[in-house]
């Protein structure tokens, strides 16, 4: 989906932990993505590289493989296809910083075109939610498929 660069993922049988490996010139690194529900419906979407000690996510590594576009593309076709096996439910994404909420605002809007005909997308801007636009910085973004009801009264 989306027409971006990606690699190749995989999910465990849940549809909830999907992994893939960067390639780049520090070589594969294992990346994974995990959806965990907040509230009925709205899932964090965690993600980083995979921690062989904890065999969890360590969001807070830096690995510098020098494929951000790829990896930005995968995890995009990663919550495309979550959002497809589980149509109701909302992705909330925010970086465990700054610089990385910002990346992950840079692609949103980088790739706008192709996000906004799919899903609405919304920023938390002093702690309201509002309909994304560009050029405004967000600390969050919630995202679900268009034609699904969401209130933002239960969350």
């Amino acid at each position: 989906m989306f027409g971006l660069d990606k690699y190749n993922y995989s999910s465990d049988r849940t549809f909830r932990t999907y992994s893939f490996l960067s390639m780049g010139p520090k070589g594969p690194i294992r990346k994974i993505a995990k959806f965990t529900e907040m509230s009925q419906n709205v899932f964090n979407v965690g993600f980083g590289d995979y921690d062989p000690v904890t065999n969890d996510i360590c969001d807070t590594s830096v690995s510098n493989n020098q494929d951000t576009d790829t990896i930005m593309g995968t995890l995009g076709n990663i919550i495309y296809d979550f959002t497809n096996l589980f149509l109701e439910a909302a992705v909330f994404i925010t970086g465990t910083n700054k610089p990385r909420t910002r990346l992950y605002q840079m692609n949103i809007n980088k790739h706008w075109d192709r996000i906004s005909p799919v899903f609405e997308v919304f920023g938390l801007k002093t702690e309201r939610w509002e309909s994304f636009k560009k050029a405004t910085n967000y600390d969050a973004f919630l995202g679900h498929r268009k034609g699904v009801r969401f209130n933002f009264d239960n969350q």
